[in-house]
């Protein structure tokens, strides 16, 4: 479900690494009478992740490591989204109601669940790791539309109790934007448009934040490619009216770090050139484009896994990179993310669960439990974490 190496997706783009046309990103703050769906309540964390945590847990103990075993334990409450990725997943859909439902009644705290929305036909039409079920070649448009989105919002609809976070199609406008240079890719594009579009408009719920995928600053970051997504994106939005969306979603199962310095993360020298070169940065470069398109400028951001400095030779890697650590823990402190645009640090992307058979040695397929990686993410936790 991702990008090409970075200069694979910035050739097909015609892109180059120059200075942005509307000179050095401004920080535009939101609206003070703009409502954070994140501040207030407690990112819900799903019992079925937790319970794929217990082997990890295990091991640790079995191993006499007492500390990494307790981190393990803190790492379970924390909350991640879930994903719903095909027309038989829609029942974590259910799942996920009825048990943050419990942990709301069980808490008396406000719950927020957040899920990702990820099944368009011809999904991931660049690397293929995670292609769906789905084809436009066999009516999968109109299946998506009425077995999968319908569904996926009456759902939504019916727990009016609850308050929902919906991550849009992970990476697929990335690919709409720099890898129509791949044949598949530029066929996929319209069903793409119309299919997020649509999920766009059937999920306009008041109970529903909705936070469209932007990829994330390595991809879509350079001077070139901002104003290039922030039109895509417009487009997609135009599909949609009077439609709308909190905002977007960035870094999803990506390893970016949040915010770079000189002194405790170093930036990595394959971000040298770009306004883009942490996630924060590449929300507040985005922005004025996404402003100049008359769109929202909310981001939520994945910290789910980040990488350590030096782990990766190219911005392109992103396939069970290592080493990686958990990253900071979901939250709306101002103090933490220092970016009036950013809604909050989030875990999308449940660290353990493998991006594909790639990367490290012994991955399984995209999707499945991935014991030694998670046990690499626990070590490397960020401090937040094993606070």
């Amino acid at each position: 479900m991702h990008a090409l190496t970075l200069l694979a997706a910035l050739s097909a783009a015609g892109a180059s690494v120059t200075a942005s046309p509307l000179g050095p990103p401004k920080l535009p703050r939101s609206s003070a009478s703009d409502t954070n769906p994140f501040v207030g309540k407690k990112l819900f964390a799903n019992p079925k992740w937790a319970a794929k945590l217990e082997d990890t847990y295990k091991s640790f103990t079995q191993k006499g490591d007492k500390a990494n075993a307790a981190v393990v334990r803190k790492v379970e409450k924390i909350g991640t989204f879930v994903w719903v990725t095909s027309r038989s997943g829609l029942s974590e859909i259910d799942d996920a109601i009825k048990a943050a439902r419990d942990e709301q009644s069980r808490t008396g705290q406000k719950q927020i669940v957040g899920l990702v929305l990820y099944n368009l036909p011809d999904r991931d039409c660049s690397a293929g790791e995670s292609a769906g079920e789905l084809s436009s070649k066999n009516d999968g448009l109109r299946i998506y539309k009425e077995q999968f989105v319908k569904p996926y919002a009456a759902k939504l609809a019916a727990a009016k109790d609850l308050q929902f976070a919906v991550v849009l199609e992970p990476d697929s406008l990335g690919n709409a934007v720099t890898n129509t240079g791949v044949a598949f890719c530029a066929q996929a594009v319209p069903t793409y448009r119309e299919g997020i579009a649509f999920a766009i408009k059937n999920l306009q719920l008041d109970n529903v934040a909705l936070y469209l995928d932007a990829a994330n600053g390595g991809w879509l970051g350079w001077g070139d490619s901002l104003p290039l997504a922030a039109k895509e994106f417009a487009t997609v939005l135009s599909l949609a009216k009077p439609a709308t969306i909190r905002g977007f979603s960035t870094n999803v199962s990506n390893y970016n770090p949040y915010l770079t310095n000189n002194t405790t993360r170093p930036r990595d020298s394959y971000t040298a050139g770009s306004p883009s070169y942490d996630e924060s940065h590449y929300a507040s470069s985005l922005s004025p484009y996404l402003i100049q398109q008359g769109l929202p400028s909310h981001f939520i951001i994945d910290q789910g896994r980040v990488a350590l400095p030096g782990a990766r030779k190219e911005w392109g890697e992103w396939c069970n990179v290592g080493p990686a650590g958990f990253g900071h823990t979901p939250t709306t402190d101002q103090t933490v993310l220092q970016n009036g645009n950013v809604d909050a640090i989030v875990w999308v992307k449940p660290g353990g669960e493998s991006d594909g058979q790639c990367g490290m040695a012994g991955a399984p397929r995209a999707g499945a439990w991935f014991g030694g990686y998670v046990e690499m993410l626990v070590k490397n936790a960020d401090g937040s974490v094993k606070a």
